[in-house]
């Protein structure tokens, strides 16, 4: 096994990993060696193809399709240098002062989070997009949202000559998404930090870690020839591998015992895909797929609507049944408007990470009746934008019959029962992977404290959406990026301390 030293390691690369090491560039100035671990690989430029099962196979942890213990649902989550914020489409909000409350964790202010994450709104290039960028896809979603008098609001997104291609879910070909890969990670090696990629972290040791090097047979080599490595931390590790990974490092560490609620608390925003069949063509191979969303039914039911447009095999496989009726559906694609639900979840102590037999993680997670009650709902709702923005007939996954049909539009509740709402009858996604390391108090009711360090052991650190205590009720990712900024803070003002 080959050995390597340093100051600093940090797993993983995505919204978190990618922070903390641009953050840590000041100490390589100071002497001090500081690594990233990616799993995943620095795909080569003209290696972002577009192609739907070719960029998933490269970009995501199994294709995917990564399934929650009971199968009911699916997980997607980036495997790459730069990790999830490559496969993203660069939806940049803040988080709203009152989740901020609800999550009640004693030193996390709210003004801090928030001016952390408008640091790198402006760092990351966020801005809105000009209306005439808008495809019709979007311009669909407005129309439908305001001739009910429901609420819409723009998303801002981080691009930087963004040219229309639609793919931001399966990494952007123009380089115009502003992700870690684009900022953070390339500032950091400028200043001395070595990210190593195809690089899997394999257990947690005490200041230390078992990683191993594998050629995947595309991307960028690795600096590090393959194999198996024991790599030292003098200082800290940074557990910044997400929600299923960094969770399970620590169980596999032996922290489950110490640490009652690793693992657990897990949220997932449960995500449906909804979508609508217009008589014309729409635009929605091209622009931004995701421009606009409606908190109409936030606070009143627990979830929320977006634009999205996503691609054949996904779209597919969140169509209810098969033959005829699927195939002419499937066959209408370039006349589907598209909506993309997220219920809001709370954070329970029995939807958690676990180790399986085999020692890998286990996502058992539990769709709960107020969860499914608001995927219902969502689903009436999503129907009602859909037909007053002109569609003919619209595709809902509980519905009686394949297509809810135009003339039943005014009795969706029949047409769409709840009965039929039911885990494993409908193809549930989750979007945003939350939970298993929640700050806290003290060992007793959470993993770390607010600055990200692990109770007990004060050399070992957690920096990515493992943190949240309970949902973000908003998408996570410049939250991710506040809380990585403060983790970095943390380590870069007590570095004497953890050396001592």
């Amino acid at each position: 096994m080959r050995e390597r030293d340093y100051d600093v390691v940090i797993i993983g690369s995505g919204a978190a990993g990618g922070t903390v090491a641009k953050e840590l560039g000041p100490l390589v100035g100071d002497g001090r060696r500081v690594a990233v671990l990616e799993w995943g690989p620095r795909l080569k430029e003209e290696e972002y193809t577009g192609r739907e099962l070719d960029m998933t196979s490269k970009l995501y942890f199994d294709s995917g399709g990564t399934l929650t213990k009971d199968r009911a649902m699916t997980l997607a989550y980036g495997r790459a240098y730069g990790g999830s914020t490559v496969v993203y489409t660069g939806t940049s909000l803040t988080m709203p002062e009152e989740v901020v409350d609800r999550w009640g964790v004693p030193g996390l202010d709210f003004a801090d989070l928030d001016r952390r994450a408008r640091k790198y709104l402006e760092e990351n290039s966020v801005h809105l997009l000009p209306e005439e960028d808008h495809n019709d896809n979007n311009r669909l979603f407005v129309r439908g949202c305001s001739e009910l008098g429901y609420r819409v609001e723009q998303f801002p997104i981080n691009v930087k000559g963004c040219r229309g291609s639609g793919l931001c879910n399966l990494g952007c070909p123009n380089q115009a998404k502003q992700g870690t890969h684009r900022v953070q990670l390339p500032a950091a090696e400028a200043a001395g930090v070595e990210v190593i990629t195809n690089c899997r972290v394999t257990r947690l040791g005490e200041r230390e870690c078992v990683a191993v090097v594998e050629d995947p047979g595309f991307g960028e080599p690795s600096s590090w020839e393959p194999g198996e490595y024991l790599v030292r931390a003098k200082v800290v590790v940074v557990c910044a591998g997400g929600v299923v990974n960094s969770p399970s490092l620590l169980l596999q560490f032996g922290l489950g015992e110490r640490l009652p609620n690793l693992g657990r608390y897990l949220t997932l925003h449960p995500a449906l895909i909804l979508v609508g069949e217009h008589e014309r063509p729409i635009s929605n191979f091209e622009g931004h797929p995701k421009s606009f969303y409606c908190d109409e039914f936030w606070e009143s039911h627990g979830f929320l609507l977006e634009t999205c447009m996503y691609f054949p095999f996904v779209t597919s496989k969140n169509l209810i049944g098969f033959g005829a009726d699927h195939s002419a559906l499937m066959h209408a694609f370039p006349r589907l408007q598209m909506i993309l639900v997220l219920a809001l979840d709370e954070a329970l102590a029995d939807n958690r990470v676990v180790l399986g037999g085999d020692g890998r993680p286990v996502v058992d997670y539990t769709l709960t009746p107020a969860v499914l009650d608001a995927l219902h709902q969502s689903m009436i709702e999503s129907s009602r934008v859909f037909f007053a923005a002109g569609a003919t007939r619209v595709h809902a996954p509980a519905g009686r019959s394949f297509f809810v049909e135009r003339a039943d539009r005014d009795r969706l509740e029949e047409a769409i029962p709840r009965d039929n709402v039911k885990p494993g009858k409908i193809s549930v996604t989750g979007a945003h992977l939350m939970g298993g390391c929640r700050m806290g108090n003290d060992a007793s009711d959470s993993v770390t404290d607010s600055w990200g360090r692990v109770h007990g052991v004060p050399w070992l650190f957690v920096a990515d959406s493992s943190l949240f205590p309970r949902c973000s009720e908003v998408n996570p990712y410049l939250t991710v990026m506040a809380l990585a900024d403060r983790v970095a803070e943390g380590l870069r003002n007590n570095t004497g301390e953890l050396l001592a």
